[in-house]
């Protein structure tokens, strides 16, 4: 089984693994564990050792039901981890819908944007990514973080999507913001119901045909634990790599993990099995 991944401009040939870095005492998955600066500095710096290329550092918690963070509280999370991690990686990402936090984070050494919003929340927050000139992840989500997953709806749960990816890029292009460097997420998980996300995982290769680099981000979410037996977070490890492995077969090549040093393997592993056709005997 040979992959097609489209050229993916940005990092070069995958798969690449982004780790997650939470700096907030109310993640889903790992609840203020690594909220101390000295702990996710720490966090972020074996999480490179384990084979991520890309870190990303969020300061405000995103799961289901949470209440935004103030700006300046989020900013105060993240700064001083990027201050702590800058170089550690290559790409050094923030996750953030808000423009004053992209900016203080871009000064502090961040050189890329993952915003859930795909640049809605925040007007000011496309001029800051167009005069930076570094990569954004563009994420669809259906309402808010308080109220996503309150009832998900979609007249095609793809086509909806699609629409939203290519309005997205519209958008961006009339504020002069790269193409080149776009990054579209179909975001797993939010605003989304246990079919919807299955939906767009099975049929993940739908969007290659937008030509911009996927990222996909299925770690330890709860439709795992839907389609399997009710596991907590923290025991959704194989699950995980499942969604991971067929999403890289589909052709997705950057991936948002919390486990990087079982996904690089898993990865690998995959990569080196599938590069050849079986032979016939």
């Amino acid at each position: 089984m040979s992959q097609h991944h489209p050229q993916n401009t940005i990092f070069g040939p995958g798969p690449h693994v982004m780790g997650i870095v939470n700096v907030t005492p109310d993640s889903f998955s790992d609840g203020g564990h690594y909220a101390s600066v000295d702990n996710a500095i720490a966090h972020g710096l074996a999480l490179v050792q384990q084979g991520a290329r890309i870190l990303d550092v969020g300061g405000e918690s995103t799961r289901p039901g949470a209440v935004p963070v103030d700006v300046a509280e989020e900013i105060r999370r993240v700064v001083p981890v990027i201050e702590g991690l800058k170089g550690a990686a290559p790409w050094i990402s923030v996750d953030t819908r808000h423009a004053a936090t992209m900016r203080a984070a871009l000064a502090a050494g961040a050189n890329m944007i993952n915003d859930i919003s795909a640049l809605r929340h925040d007007p000011d927050a496309a001029p800051v990514v167009a005069q930076a000139g570094v990569p954004v992840v563009l994420m669809h989500m259906q309402g808010t973080p308080e109220t996503m997953q309150n009832k998900p709806f979609y007249n095609n749960t793809l086509q909806d999507i699609a629409h939203f990816f290519v309005e997205r890029t519209a958008f961006c292009e009339t504020h002069r913001i790269d193409p080149n460097l776009i990054i579209l997420d179909p975001g797993i998980g939010f605003g989304k119901s246990v079919e919807d996300n299955v939906t767009i995982i099975r049929n993940i290769k739908s969007f290659m045909g937008l030509n911009v680099p996927l990222m996909f981000g299925a770690s330890r979410k709860s439709f795992i634990a839907a389609l399997s037996k009710n596991e907590a977070p923290q025991d959704r490890l194989a699950g995980s790599l499942a969604a991971v492995l067929f999403a890289y077969s589909q052709g997705v090549d950057i991936f948002r993990v919390h486990d990087v040093a079982a996904s690089v393997q898993a990865l690998k592993i995959f990569s080196a099995l599938s590069k050849q056709p079986p032979q016939d005997l």
